[in-house]
This record gives C-alpha cells, structure tokens and sequence, in this order.
C-alpha cells in the first residue's frame, strides 16, 4: 500500500504544531496508515524528570505582607488577635524550633526578643534558612508546632 507524501507531511507538522504547544519532547503515533515518531526518545519511553525547581534566595527576616492567606490558613488567622506583629514564613518548607534536636527553641512564648535574634529555621530544599527578627518584643503566640510544613506566608508566631 502506497501512501501520499503530502499526507504523511501534514500530519507531520500538525504534530510538531501540537508538541510546542505541550511542551512535549517525545511523540510518537502510529494507525494502519503510517508510524511516526517526533523528538528524542527516552529510556523504556519515559520522558526524563523535569529539572529541579530554582532555589529562592531567603534572607534573614526577611518578611512579606500583603498577601492573602493560604488555604488551611484561615483558622490561624481568624484566631490571631490585632495587638503584636506577627511574624510568617518567608518560604514553603518544615518549621524547626530549634537549632537541633537535643537543643532548646530559640524562642518561647513569654520570652523577651530583639530585632535581629534568631526566632525559627525553616528548611526548604535541604537548606536551614534562620529567620531573624524585625521586632523588639515579647513573644506572644507561636502557631507552628515543631517539625509543621509551613506555607508561604504563613502565621508563625505573634510577637507583642
């Protein structure tokens, strides 16, 4: 059986037309007309991972307003009361306490701080970012429990 060169080339190019939409780097078709096969074939035809995500650059205290709260954030939020600062998380990530485990927290409700203390670590992509404090105060709250995966933006403690 005979197949027209045009045809095979039309739908040639509307499945190259079709992978840059998607973003795809391997295709491959095939019916009782014609096979074709597009892009760079993978290992037992699995595309390879997609490259890690870049790392966000977190400075110490680092602080963001403005946004709205995350979703499973509105109860923390709708608790929190008006007087104090309350300091959130600069990036998704797992909210430690304290330095290490054998270690006490760096702070504790009640206790006295001053702008450029260290208050938590919140570890994202195997980095320990220290977030520093931007206030003098007594800490009033602490939301997170040790170990949390915390959300951007999310309330962590209130500082009075």
């Amino acid at each position: 059986m005979q197949y027209e060169h045009g045809e095979l080339l039309g739908a040639a190019k509307e499945y190259i037309a079709l992978m840059k939409e998607s973003g795809l780097g391997y295709f491959r078709i095939k019916n009782d007309k014609f096979e074709i096969e597009l892009g760079e074939k993978h290992p037992e035809g699995m595309m390879p991972p997609p490259p890690p995500p870049m790392p966000f650059p977190v400075q110490a205290g680092m602080q963001f307003q403005g946004l709205p709260p995350q979703p499973g954030q509105a109860a923390a939020a709708a608790c929190e009361p008006k007087s104090g600062k309350t300091v959130t998380s600069p990036i998704v990530g797992t909210f430690y306490a304290a330095p290490s485990p054998e270690k006490p927290p760096f702070v504790s409700v009640g206790r006295q701080v001053s702008k450029g203390d260290v208050l938590f670590i919140i570890e994202s992509m195997k980095l320990m970012n220290e977030v520093i404090s931007e206030y003098d105060g007594t800490v009033a709250e602490i939301f997170a429990e040790d170990g949390d995966t915390v959300e951007f933006g999310q309330p962590i403690m209130r500082i009075e």
